[in-house]
């Protein structure tokens, strides 16, 4: 039996120092350093990937006092997962947020981000919208869902995420994170899901976990994934949706040097700007989970 896998989603967001396509990917960028999901973003810890196997091979739902948790042993120690431990330790203020919103409302608000797909499937396509909302989902998808399938889909969730960032409205992303946990152990096959959370819910518990020596060097952005932002195939239509005004109006006044929300600037990956010339490459087989 092969030993589990990373999965290839939940990466570090990688800042842009100049703008591709236009001022359209800064301003989303500005807008994701001013949301409540801001750390959990751009939390970059060390991963020790045994450390990430010994949770998810000992990990089992419990519930005390009424609330459900994961428990799991890290070196003979036990780690304990709840939302509110989650919601404390990614620093989202969420817990007055929508869990999934009305399929009716999903539909209204992505086609006013320029959705090209009517559809009543609850399966949605990046290659559906114009770049600037394509970058903002790729983001979202890539560093906060639970998927471990193509980077093109995402779900009615993540759709509800995505659209309660760009409403100014608060998702419960701490009861998602955690939900989806629990199911994963109900899954048939297991991956190492959520690798740099897991490790700073690691870190806040254990503490130092320098004698593991073996990291798991996680990946961000690619240039291939910038290069084919522009491609106006047969899914994109060429129609540009902009973002929507709230967007930048909320970058604008709320961020600050007050900022509630801690950062580890350090850490952040720089993505360098990639050439608007080169073809994209043959797209690489997805890590089998």
């Amino acid at each position: 039996m092969s030993s589990p896998k990373f999965a290839e989603t939940h990466n570090v967001v990688a800042f842009l120092e100049k703008p591709i396509e236009s001022d359209g990917f800064v301003e989303i960028i500005d807008f994701l350093k001013a949301s409540f999901v801001h750390y959990a973003l751009t939390v970059n810890p060390i991963i020790y990937t045994s450390c990430i196997e010994q949770f998810w091979t000992t990990a089992k739902v419990q519930t005390v006092n009424g609330v459900r948790q994961l428990q799991a042993l890290v070196d003979k120690k036990r780690v304990i997962v709840t939302e509110s431990s989650i919601r404390r330790d990614l620093h989202l203020d969420d817990a007055e947020g929508t869990d999934c919103l009305p399929t009716a409302t999903i539909f209204e608000e992505l086609a006013r981000m320029g959705y090209e797909k009517p559809s009543q499937k609850l399966t949605f396509y990046k290659a559906f919208f114009s770049p600037q909302w394509k970058y903002f989902i790729h983001t979202i998808t890539q560093c906060l869902s639970a998927k471990s399938t193509a980077w093109n889909e995402f779900s009615c969730s993540m759709a509800s995420l995505i659209i309660c960032l760009a409403t100014n409205q608060k998702f419960n992303l701490s009861k998602y994170i955690f939900d989806a946990m629990v199911k994963h152990l109900d899954g048939g096959v297991k991956f190492l899901m959520y690798p740099r959370f897991l490790q700073v819910f690691i870190n806040q518990q254990l503490g130092d976990m320098s004698t593991h020596k073996k990291i798991f060097v996680n990946p961000f952005h690619t240039k291939k994934v910038f290069a084919n932002m522009k491609r106006a195939g047969k899914d994109f239509s060429g129609r540009i949706t902009p973002l929507f005004a709230t967007m930048m109006v909320q970058a604008s006044e709320e961020v600050g040097e007050d900022s509630d929300h801690p950062t580890d600037s350090t850490q952040v990956p720089i993505l360098d700007q990639p050439s608007t010339s080169s073809k994209p490459k043959k797209k690489q087989t997805s890590m089998k989970t």
